[in-house]
């Protein structure tokens, strides 16, 4: 019970640190977006055994980490979850591919490099998308979604799901908790009810989405999600944000930083 409040409370963290009013935050939605786009794009058109040309990626959400104030163990801890997830389906491949290949003169399993550069990646992905979220939130996402031309339909698929795995939590915390209370001597959920849990917990979720609809049709609710306005307009901060990073991004992409770095300090150091 004490882990579905847990995750429940983690969840809503996410929604209060993007009501903070750091520079990164006031940024408009769609530039933000447009930005972390762009980066996604970049980190996964590298090869499956790339490594070296990820690592000056790093800097950019380090970067916004920073100046956006965010605590890193709120990242962290949801990175972790998605990397052992990863970690399930990527070990198989040192497995499945034991060719050998030359790095920099030294030999390596491709199956190695393909497994941490998965890792990297993801932990890449997962954590640029976290920071989109917990500097802009959901609802001025819809507002760039929306600005972007995105069908109103798959905003409102895409809020409506945020909305009710919120709903859902709440009903398994009270459904586990109502469990609880009529076996205090039992530790967790007997496996001979998980079923019934499970159905019981659809059923309520279904009834609690239904008057969570009512309610809205009561409000004036006709089909589209209206999150008001992205509250600042494009600036220039804005063209130099995106322009700056996409600079960067493009640079990593088509330079092997890591490799010209290297290759600077050995020839300083001589």
């Amino acid at each position: 019970m004490l882990n579905i409040a847990d995750s429940l409370l983690s969840m809503r963290q996410l929604d209060d640190l993007a009501r903070q009013r750091t520079a990164i935050h006031r940024l408009h939605p769609v530039t933000k977006l447009l930005t972390t786009v762009m980066y996604l794009a970049v980190v996964t058109s590298f090869d499956s055994r790339e490594i070296g040309g990820l690592l000056p990626l790093v800097i950019f959400p380090v970067m916004l980490l920073t100046l956006a104030e965010l605590p890193p163990a709120a990242i962290v801890k949801r990175v972790l979850l998605v990397e052992a997830f990863v970690l399930t389906i990527g070990i198989l491949s040192p497995l499945l591919n034991r060719e050998v290949v030359m790095v920099g003169g030294i030999a390596f399993s491709a199956g190695w490099l393909i497994f941490f550069s998965l890792l990297l990646k993801s932990a890449l992905t997962v954590t640029a998308t976290l920071i989109l979220i917990a500097t802009t939130g959901m609802d001025r996402l819809a507002v760039a979604l929306r600005i972007l031309k995105v069908p109103k339909i798959f905003v409102l698929q895409l809020m409506l799901t945020y909305r009710y795995i919120s709903v859902l939590m709440e009903e398994a915390q009270r459904t586990v908790m109502a469990y609880a209370l009529r076996a205090p001597e039992q530790k967790g959920v007997h496996w001979t009810a998980w079923g019934s849990l499970a159905g019981q917990l659809l059923l309520r979720t279904i009834d609690r989405a239904q008057r969570v609809y009512e309610a809205m049709c009561l409000r004036g609710f006709d089909g589209d999600y209206h999150a008001g306005g992205s509250g600042v307009p494009v600036g220039a901060r804005d063209i130099l944000f995106i322009a700056g990073w996409c600079v960067f991004f493009l640079t990593a992409r088509s330079v092997n930083l890591s490799a010209w770095l290297g290759a600077f300090i050995t020839e300083v150091m001589q």
